[in-house]
């Protein structure tokens, strides 16, 4: 206990300090530019006209960034600045300055270079953001100045401000010592390498466990740990795309170093796999004794020394990886003398099989090789299968490459072009001298996606009046040393830095609240800073209003609504992927396209699972007004259930892989195997398919009353036509008696089939893998019925909680819906 709890304190350390850090160099940025700014020689200052644009691209660039996120932040600015620049030199040269005293003109020329910005799909969202700002300077400031704005040097100073901002981001970077995103891999992948250690210590000792508390115990300790490696692999992802701005070397290492988050990702899921079967009913289940737990503690080591190649960046294949098989777990098998699976030790072997999937290889799905050997493979075959590869990734670059804009791009462009449009208009309506800040608010806080309007509208308004206030309040205390007032802009923007992370402000307040500050302790010239504060925020709720009601209006889709979509379109991907999981236990042999495919498939559901809980995040903060609350607890429990189907199907892929490969060994035996497999498959398919089918329509229904309506339309028209009712099916929906057959089935049909094999004197380790694969097989199976009854219980209580009034037979929803 005192090592975990050292463990757990070192990594809130490592993540506080991570934090701190971050703090620390926006800090340090913001310094710089208020120093070059505030005390730089006269002729740098004219240069740089805009200084809050340089304060707003470095808080942008360097929050929580490494040496390579900042360098690609440079990147996109530069690239922001070529796409805004030249267009605007060349129409305020072909218009002339004078003209831009309109302000109309303005508003409609900030409207088109933002659409133009917006349009393409292969500009970052940074780049977009920063090329926004520089926009609403350019042509504000044509106003503003009218005839005194240079065609050529009024862009120039907003590129030159731009371009001290991204400067500053990267010296932060720099001084005391660089951030590099190579050590910060590094670091995370030692304190994940350590967390899975952990957690498997844990759960060996929850499987080898001898009584029911000490089990339930066990695993109790491993949650928080769980939450944890998520995170750190979170973090992993996100900061892994710098290492490429550092170091372009490593490009020319193998694709598997370049990558460590998926690497990682991968041997998370067996982990993952091993808590599934522990958290299962019916374990634990007491299979070992003393010479057992040696052999596992043997493969425990082996694990271990495993996740120390981990802990190594950039992840490359060492000479000990070979070696690294599993004997000792298959002795450990051979011990048992597995001849058959139980319903009671299906958790059990379960845990065995993830076990081994950690200890061989947890890329093993992606490294099995085809049934044909490769080295007698004809040349035709292999020249096939290199022109097959060509054509896919052809056709994968065809498909990422848009000729034509999609609906989503064209509604993003002209949400920003109106948005901006519109609060320049209001803005330099309201007030001319301080008609910039109605656009700059909205202009960094663009997101590609659909995002909850009104709670990003609310934290950007409240981190501003907590910025001016502060900025406010700092003038009022120095005023008599006005030359140190830049000062207590340093605890604020570490406090900001934090308040980034919160639940309550997130990234929109904790930018804002920093941002409103720095524009007022940060800058001179502004007059009374009280005045300047009041006029700021007065122009910051003009861009908050535009921004609202265009969300409004080119999407007034409720998230409540797109939550139930999304999870119609869930239970639908859910269906194919099962379906195509039961086709593929039918193949002879194992081409790998097909589970290729599959794979796809499996990856497009959890792509779909990850936006239904973005949409789900998105409806709890929307507020009601006149609508029923969002039921974010049954959401919550439909999604815990959707990622753990969405697991298991993985897991039922690696055991048919498997199983196909462990058949070459077994002779025809394995026809009849397989005969009865996919038997038993199919009435799984058909049963949970059916029912997928069904929810995947019930979900969409909004309200039963119109619902009836139709269907009481819809039968009187087909009586009038054929002149009989509609005939609904039997019940489709799964029922305890149902998923009791098909489980006992499946068990039996496995049973008489290694029955045969060992009769047939097969040898014992594709005897006992084959079982093991079999018994995996039937715990998905197990799991993904006892899923489904949680999700028909969940989506019952949606339908009865939007329909109060109604009496509600669930069943009888069903048939209504199949006779439709």
């Amino acid at each position: 206990m005192p090592a975990r709890a050292m463990m757990a304190a070192d990594q809130a350390w490592a993540v506080w300090r991570r934090r701190l850090g971050s703090a620390f160099r926006t800090a340090l940025a913001c310094a710089m530019v208020g120093c070059i700014t505030l005390y730089g020689p006269s002729s740098l200052q004219n240069q740089l006209a805009f200084p809050a644009f340089s304060y707003v691209t470095a808080v942008i660039i360097v929050s929580d960034a490494t040496l390579g996120d900042s360098v690609r932040g440079c990147w996109h600015a530069l690239y922001a600045t070529v796409q805004v620049v030249p267009p605007s030199m060349l129409s305020l040269w072909v218009l002339g300055p004078a003209r831009f005293s309109s302000v109309g003109l303005a508003a409609i020329m900030v409207a088109l270079s933002a659409f133009a910005v917006a349009l393409p799909e292969s500009t970052h969202l940074m780049a977009k953001r920063i090329a926004f700002g520089q926009i609403v300077i350019v042509y504000v400031g044509a106003v503003i100045h009218g005839d005194q704005t240079g065609a050529v040097m009024h862009p120039l100073h907003v590129a030159s401000s731009t371009a001290l901002g991204a400067f500053a981001s990267v010296l932060a970077l720099l001084l005391p010592y660089p951030r590099l995103a190579c050590c910060e891999v590094r670091k995370l992948c030692r304190l994940y390498a350590e967390n899975a250690s952990e957690r498997i210590n844990l759960f060996m000792k929850a499987f080898c466990a001898q009584d029911n508390p000490t089990a339930v115990e066990t695993i109790s300790q491993a949650k928080p740990l769980a939450e944890t490696g998520t995170k750190f692999l979170q973090s992993i992802k996100l900061i892994q795309e710098g290492v490429m701005w550092e170091r372009p070397n490593i490009r020319l290492l193998k694709p598997g170093s370049l990558n460590p988050g998926e690497r990682l990702q991968e041997m998370e899921m067996p982990i993952r796999g091993m808590e599934i079967a522990l958290t299962s009913p019916s374990f634990p289940v007491c299979i070992t004794n003393q010479e057992l737990s040696e052999i596992l503690l043997r493969v425990e080591l082996q694990i271990s020394l495993k996740l120390e190649q981990a802990k190594r960046f950039p992840l490359l294949e060492t000479t000990t990886a070979p070696e690294m098989k599993g004997e000792s777990l298959d002795q450990f098998l051979q011990y048992l003398k597995i001849n058959s699976a139980t319903q009671k030790c299906l958790p059990a072997f379960f845990f065995l099989f993830c076990l081994k999937l950690l200890q061989d290889d947890s890329t093993i799905t992606q490294n099995i090789q085809p049934v044909i050997d490769s080295s007698q493979k004809p040349k035709t075959e292999e020249s096939r299968d290199s022109q097959e590869q060509a054509k896919y990734s052809s056709k994968r670059i065809c498909t990422n490459w848009h000729w034509i804009p999609r609906n989503e791009t064209l509604v993003f462009a002209f949400k920003c072009s109106l948005s901006l449009g519109l609060a320049v208009l209001f803005g330099l309506l309201f007030n001319k001298e301080n008609g910039y800040w109605s656009g700059l608010t909205i202009a960094i806080s663009f997101a590609t996606g659909r995002q909850a309007t009104f709670t990003v509208a609310n934290a950007r308004a409240q981190g501003t009046a907590m910025g001016s206030v502060y900025g406010v309040v700092g003038c009022f205390i120095f005023q008599r040393f006005s030359d140190i007032r830049f000062l207590p802009l340093l605890p604020w923007i570490i406090f900001t830095s934090f308040l980034r992370h919160s639940s309550m402000y997130g990234q929109a307040g904790g930018i804002s609240a920093v941002i409103g500050a720095l524009l007022i302790l940060g800058r001179k010239g502004y007059g009374s800073p009280g005045e300047f504060a009041i006029a700021r925020l007065t122009e910051a709720f003009i861009g908050l209003f535009c921004f609202i009601m265009v969300e409004l209006l080119l999407q007034p889709t409720r998230a409540v609504n797109l939550a139930k979509s999304q999870l119609s379109q869930t239970l639908g991907t859910l269906r194919e992927c099962i379906e195509e999981v039961v086709l593929c236990s039918r193949q002879k042999e194992m081409p790998t396209s097909i589970f290729q495919a599959l794979r796809e498939k499996q990856n497009r559901l959890k792509a779909h699972i990850t936006e239904l809980e973005l949409f789900t995040g998105q409806a709890e903060l929307e507020p009601d007004f006149w609508f029923l609350p969002f039921r974010v607890a049954c959401y919550s429990k439909l999604l815990r259930s959707l990622s753990k189907m969405a697991d298991l199907l993985h897991f039922m892929n690696y055991s048919m892989e498997l199983l196909l490969q462990a058949s070459q060994r077994c002779g025809p035996a394995w026809m009849e195997i397989q005969e009865h497999m996919t038997t038993d498959l199919d009435i799984f398919r058909k049963n949970v398919a059916s029912s997928l089918k069904c929810l995947e329509k019930i979900a969409l229904i909004k309200s039963l009353t119109v619902f009836e309506k139709e269907f009481q339309d819809k039968k009187i028209n087909h009586n009038l036509e054929l002149g009989k009712a509609l005939k609904a099916n039997v019940c489709i929906l799964s029922t305890d008696e149902e998923e009791e057959k098909i489980l006992n089935s499946f068990l039996q049909h496995s049973t008489e089939v290694t029955d045969q094999i060992h009769s047939n004197q097969i040898e014992e380790e594709p005897k006992s893998q084959m079982v093991l694969c079999l018994s995996a097989l039937g715990f998905c199976i197990s799991g993904l019925m006892r899923e489904m009854k949680d999700i028909e219980r969940e989506i019952r209580e949606l339908i009865r909680w939007d329909n109060p009034t109604c009496c509600i037979n669930f069943y009888e929803i069903c048939h209504k819906i199949d006779s439709l």
